[in-house]
């Protein structure tokens, strides 16, 4: 069975994704420390590494739990769209990417004389990556935006689906409407029988011809306490207009979802 956990971490994004052979995948971090928690409520102890984690773009909300992750777990790969902030946090994780792509000896590493280090992956549109049964595909930015430093991350932000069997789901990060158009113009398949909705229910994200295009029937809108007005009337109406089921991590907290391949079923 795929599990995927839209993770409850307040205002910002958290997904962890465990794959039926047992690969373990974080899509964003959060906006707190609230996310070790979260993983170690789902790992054994013993556990420290995650396959894949996936940083859809450098905010605050987005980024700061992977911090943690960093410093605690050995991570295999880290994708993300090397775009350039300058903040704190950005400059710390410049930092723990370096020293996390330096060869590390263990025990048994050093029998076999490997060593295991993090390996960077630049995202753009049309890489894809498989993991055992799980297909994810990257579908956004269309361009390489390495050292880049746009004025706005939000529409640079990584956009994946993940195909299980039959199941389909969109992670959006925080796109706007803008970057909503761009996907739908670029003919890529964009169903998804679970939309993650962007940037937190704003109403400059989640337009008509997305959800037309998209047709997904569970929206999951990761949110917390906020003064932004997240999620927007407006967008809580396009999508029950369109007949979608709404979950929203700050009244159903975690929202945990299994498949086989055919089913989705809430836990």
């Amino acid at each position: 069975m795929l599990e995927v956990d839209f993770l409850d971490v307040g205002q910002g994004d958290s997904i962890f994704i465990k794959t039926p052979e047992g690969h373990q995948i974080i899509i964003d971090g959060g906006p707190n420390s609230i996310l070790l928690q979260k993983l170690a409520e789902r790992m054994p102890f013993w556990d420290k590494t995650i396959d894949l984690v996936i940083l859809t773009h450098p905010e605050k909300d987005h980024m700061t739990g992977l911090l943690d992750v960093l410093q605690n777990y050995k991570v295999d790969y880290f994708l993300w769209t090397g775009v350039i902030k300058n903040s704190a946090e950005n400059k710390k994780l410049a930092a723990l990417l370096e020293e996390a792509q330096k060869p590390k000896r263990n025990f048994l590493a050093s029998l076999d004389g490997k060593s295991k280090s993090t390996k960077i992956l630049i995202a753009k549109a049309g890489e894809k990556i498989m993991a055992g049964e799980v297909l994810i595909d990257i579908l956004f930015p269309h361009e390489n935006l390495n050292n880049q430093e746009p004025k706005n991350t939000n529409d640079t932000s990584v956009v994946s689906q993940l195909i299980f069997g039959n199941n389909e789901f969109l992670f959006t990060g925080d796109i706007s409407s803008s970057a909503e158009k761009k996907l739908v113009n670029g003919g890529a398949d964009l169903s998804a029988s679970v939309l993650k909705v962007a940037h937190h229910g704003s109403k400059y994200s989640t337009s008509d011809i997305f959800l037309e295009t998209v047709k997904p029937g569970i929206a999951v809108i990761s949110v917390g306490k906020n003064s932004y007005g997240h999620p927007t009337q407006e967008t809580l109406k396009r999508l029950e207009e369109f007949g979608i089921k709404i979950l929203r991590t700050d009244t159903n907290g975690d929202v945990n979802m299994v498949s086989d391949g055919k089913n989705i079923i809430l836990k």
